[in-house]
């Protein structure tokens, strides 16, 4: 029986120690101080999928196309807004398509020194694509967010987190900085393939830290808003009152089409002053975190 028919628990350890080792958690980048001497990192980001859901599944309907188009005429506004009262810089993951519908938006944000990072062409599931199409996809979409933005991007957040078997050599010759779709830690790590380090910071995301889990509304499916914004709040509180207690990262990832309905985004306003308002906490892109890890891990 060859590997490539045989089941898993046929298979030899080599094969199984190769699977694993595509792109492991190496060494801890958690540094022993943030900037400033701050306590703890807080870095916020969000996913500006847009209509791109749709798209993706080759959805045609106006009415799904409207709910993405809700993230560009209401939720990005209000989240700017939000985070220009707070002073608060993040980072937005565009897929190309997205940036491409709303150009204006992308170079507003950019302007007020939020960070752009690659979020795939047009949300495709990296792990579904024909062999050779995720790098030609994931290259165009690195170009168009530069030529619209202004500055080449140096982070990249898989589409729903599908890290294919081909993403860590594609994020390598694009000679990324950092990824954030592997969740191996709470804090940052280096990234190793086959037990080499690679160089390339990991900012682990979570399911639990994201808010479509709780709050994504799909018609003709189970997929219902049952969680309400207040136990959202005390999940996302208690994860950041986990990481000051061990003066970890606390990474959050926010979709403007879900968080920015008026009963959410006093949610992310109230969170946002919470954390302000504990002595020792540091606010930085995914970018910024990223670097300083880099630079205290010696990378």
């Amino acid at each position: 029986m060859s590997d490539e028919t045989a089941k898993p628990w046929e298979w030899p350890e080599t094969r199984w120690r190769h699977i694993v080792g595509r792109a492991r958690a190496g060494r801890s980048l958690a540094p022993k101080a943030w900037p400033g001497g701050a306590r703890c990192a807080v870095s916020l980001s969000f996913d500006a999928d847009h209509e791109t859901i749709p798209l993706r599944d080759s959805d045609e309907s106006p009415m799904r196309i409207s709910q993405g188009q809700y993230g560009n005429r209401q939720g990005v506004p209000r989240i700017r807004a939000l985070l220009d009262r707070h002073g608060v810089r993040a980072s937005f993951f565009y897929p190309a398509v997205s940036a491409r519908l709303h150009p204006n938006e992308v170079r507003a944000v950019a302007d007020e020194g939020h960070e752009i990072g690659i979020h795939s062409w047009i949300h495709e599931a990296n792990t579904q694509l024909p062999p050779g199409v995720e790098r030609e996809l994931t290259f165009r979409a690195a170009d168009t967010l530069e030529k619209i933005a202004g500055k080449r991007p140096v982070g990249i957040r898989t589409a729903s987190w599908d890290f294919s078997v081909d993403t860590m050599d594609i994020i390598r010759e694009l000679g990324l900085l950092y990824d954030s779709s592997l969740m191996a830690d709470d804090d940052p790590y280096e990234l190793e393939v086959q037990g080499e380090p690679t160089g390339i910071v990991e900012l682990p995301p979570e399911w639990i830290r994201d808010d479509a889990v709780y709050f994504n509304m799909v018609r003709f499916s189970a997929l219902r808003p049952y969680t309400p914004p207040s136990a959202v709040e005390e999940i996302f509180r208690a994860e950041f009152d986990g990481a000051y207690a061990e003066g970890g990262l606390f990474l959050l990832t926010m979709h403007p089409h879900v968080t920015g309905h008026r009963s959410r985004i006093a949610l992310l306003d109230r969170l946002v002053a919470y954390m302000k308002a504990q002595p020792g906490v540091w606010f930085g892109t995914h970018e910024e975190v990223a670097r300083w890890c880099a630079q205290q891990g010696g990378l």
